[in-house]
């Protein structure tokens, strides 16, 4: 066996059968038997291939064949149980007496669908029993005598018989008990017999018989005198030493010829021997239920061909049914749909191959929620290799599942971040500014409120995202980055809550959404401001109930996320043109932060330059020892429209050109932005192509797509239509209400 840990072995569960002291079988409905345990075997010293069918037929007594063979006909016509004695010849010959009982298994329909049988050895309490008839027949050959001889042979008979044996009136008095009786009793001659056989109060006080035996026994020979019908009861007996053991006896009246009740007359034979063995048989049985019902797994048998044949105590706790609504086959083991096709096919190659296998499945409760099983399905092969069970146990791995899959988010999530190139690895700055900045961060990150970070482009709300991340409670658990504008409307929803199989053209498989990804963690919304509206509702669900559902499902999903926001447009005026919901914008700005502009920081450009300089120069190998002081002068009076991210590529390509130990900017990178350009023919073009698309989106009241859309009038594809769009930054949810 297996240790606690990881439950019994499944594979040991033939072994344990085998093990029960009874031969088990089991049959087709129409009585055609096709197993037999290994105890059968043994039993009989054959083959399986020589008992399958009807061919156990040759096993049975001579005597016993007939009798056995029509009641089993009979039972398989009738679909009654079948429970009846008949003697089996063991492999060395000798006969021995068996109980054979067989049960029908039923579906749902109330159709056999297999018959199961047991023999259990009865010989020891079959010979005990003839023994017992024996001596009544010893005992009724007196009857011969004369009457005056008649009760003193009687006394001589059973004290001769080697059995305890006693008789008494037709009232039912006990008169007299033989001797080997009266030694185990421990009565002397001439001592009263007070076996408390003649009324009930003698009965409670002096009788040898066993307090839980006592009225069952009291009431069997009552039976027998009121009745003059012989009796027949199991019993335990004190000795004369206080212990008790078991004794099968049967007390019958001695008539004379004419019938009237001469004697009632009782003879018992010990039998605790055989008790003790039916005691362990049953403890036995009893340990292997428990096993079976008590092992922390979902335990199944089945037949070959899948038939439902046994569910132990906590697979059926687990289903919320019985065994009988299981065999019936309304209920079982429902995996998840995501895992029933791989199930089906592991099911169909081991059927097939007869192999064991392992799968690990979702299966479904009784309340309707799913857990992760390790499902181990284990084939019993009889002597031809043929299946004759198949036992599953399916072990609760659903927290290790768990922890894995949130394990394997996180690593994807780190992937990702690590691909990136971030900014810069940590604020560079003394500016009183930055420092407002810095002193916001320190109060909102221990919290978990919502932070919506403000600023132009290129001025490091990331890198504020992750520095409130990094000093909140949840710093050990994952950041994940998105960046909304750059999804397509289309598809954002997907990249944030994921999708189930097929919900779209191209979702072949289910996918988890950033949200699922950052469970625990944080998630960082850049470019709020860019979200379609149908996804500012679901945006606006997971701030208010901390749950949302994945595209193509209807089942909530709950998560515990921390939501940093961050934009550059200026969201009151999207308020104002119907682009962004304003129920959305007060959930996201709970906590604002703004990003000072690069131009209201001169005094941190020294520290900026020296730090990107530094970095730079480690990277490819160089070393720059100072910056040149007129280039430090222009970086300082340069109003920098790109902020820091603008700052960060000038140094960077002054550092990959740079051939000496001094750094230089070469004003002409900076004066072509400063400076007015004259407007190029591709701005006409641009500004003529932005007025012609809002014309279109104006006539057909924002609608792109459509025999009415905007792509329509313009002759163009919608999907061509959207890129143009975003590429021109027109909002075109503003021309709903023209």
């Amino acid at each position: 066996m297996r240790s606690a840990e990881h439950g019994p072995d499944v594979a040991n569960l033939r072994e344990l059968v085998d093990s029960v002291p009874a031969l088990i079988d089991a049959g087709l409905p129409d009585g055609h038997l096709d197993y037999f345990n290994q105890r059968w075997l043994e039993f009989v010293g054959l083959r399986s291939e020589d008992l399958e069918g009807w061919k156990w037929m040759a096993t049975i007594h001579p005597d016993d064949v007939n009798p056995l063979v029509a009641s089993w006909r009979a039972c398989v016509e009738t679909g009654r149980p079948l429970a009846i004695e008949a003697r089996v010849r063991r492999a060395d010959g000798a006969y021995r007496w068996m109980l054979h009982r067989k049960q029908p298994l039923r579906d749902a329909s109330g159709q056999i669908v297999r018959w199961y049988g047991s023999s259990v050895d009865i010989d020891d309490r079959r010979r005990v029993e003839d023994q017992i008839d024996e001596h009544q027949s010893e005992i009724r050959q007196i009857l011969d005598l004369t009457p005056q001889r008649l009760e003193a042979q009687l006394r001589a008979t059973l004290n001769m018989i080697p059995a305890y044996a006693y008789y008494g009136l037709p009232s039912g008095a006990v008169t007299f008990v033989n001797e080997r009786a009266a030694s185990y009793l421990g009565l002397r001659q001439g001592d009263p017999l007070r076996l408390g056989l003649e009324t009930r109060a003698a009965w409670d006080s002096r009788s040898p018989v066993h307090p839980d035996d006592r009225e069952e026994t009291r009431r069997a020979w009552s039976t027998c005198v009121s009745t003059g019908r012989p009796g027949e009861i199991n019993v335990r007996v004190r000795d004369a030493q206080g212990v008790y053991h078991w004794f099968i006896g049967r007390a019958e009246p001695l008539r004379a010829k004419d019938g009237t009740i001469l004697f009632l007359v009782g003879v018992h034979l010990e039998i605790e021997e055989l008790k003790q063995a039916e005691k362990k048989l049953q403890e036995q049985q009893l340990e292997l239920r428990q096993m079976l019902d008590f092992a922390p797994q979902l335990v199944t048998v089945f037949g070959p061909q899948r038939e439902r044949v046994y569910a132990n105590r906590v697979a059926l706790a687990y289903l919320g049914v019985s065994i009988d609504d299981w065999r019936g086959g309304g209920i079982g083991l429902d995996a998840h749909p995501d895992d029933a096709e791989r199930l089906k096919a592991n099911a169909h190659t081991a059927l097939s191959t007869g192999a064991a296998y392992d799968v690990e499945i979702r299966l479904r409760s009784a309340e309707g929620s799913y857990r992760w099983f390790l499902a181990r399905h284990n084939p019993v092969h009889d002597d031809d290799g043929q299946i004759m069970r198949w036992y599953v146990a399916c072990t609760d791995i659903d927290d290790r599942k768990r922890a894995e899959e949130r394990l394997q988010r996180e690593n994807v999530a780190l992937r990702e971040e690590i691909d990136k190139t971030s900014m810069f690895e940590e604020i560079v700055g003394t500016s009183p500014a930055l420092r407002a900045v810095l002193t916001s961060v320190a109060q909102v990150a221990p919290t978990d409120s919502t932070v919506l970070i403000t600023g132009e482009t290129g001025t490091g709300k990331e890198l504020v995202a992750r520095a409130i991340h990094k000093r909140s409670p949840r710093a050990s658990r994952t950041f994940v980055s998105v960046n909304c504008a750059a999804i397509s409307p289309t598809l954002i929803a997907s990249e944030l809550f994921g999708h189930e199989k097929g919900a779209f053209t191209g979702a072949l498989e289910r996918r988890a959404g950033r949200f699922e990804l950052a469970d625990g963690g944080t998630i960082f919304l850049d470019e709020v401001g860019d979200v379609p509206p149908d996804t500012q509702l679901a945006l606006l669900r997971v701030l208010q109930e901390r749950e949302f559902e994945r595209v193509g499902s209807t089942r909530p999903i709950k998560v515990d996320v921390r939501i940093i926001a961050a934009t550059n447009r200026d969201l009151m005026a999207a308020i104002e043109r119907d682009t962004f919901r304003s129920d959305l914008f007060y959930r996201l700005n709970v906590f604002p932060i703004e990003m000072p502009p690069l131009r209201e920081r001169v005094s941190d450009i020294p520290l900026l330059v020296a730090y990107f300089v530094d970095r730079y120069a480690r990277q490819s190998g160089k070393t720059i020892r100072r910056v040149d002081k007129q280039t430090l002068d222009l970086v300082k009076s340069y109003r920098w429209p790109g902020n820091v991210r603008e700052l960060q590529n000038v140094l960077e390509r002054a550092v990959i050109i740079c051939d000496s130990d001094t750094l230089t900017v070469d004003l002409r990178w900076l004066a072509r932005e400063t400076a007015k350009p004259v407007r190029p023919l591709g701005d006409e073009l641009a500004t003529r192509e932005r007025q012609m698309i809002e014309t279109a989106l104006a006539e057909s009241r924002g609608r792109v797509a459509g025999p009415t859309g905007a792509a329509a009038k313009l002759g163009l594809n919608p999907s061509t239509l959207d890129y143009k769009i975003r590429t021109l930054r027109i909002e075109k949810h503003r021309f709903k209400r023209s």
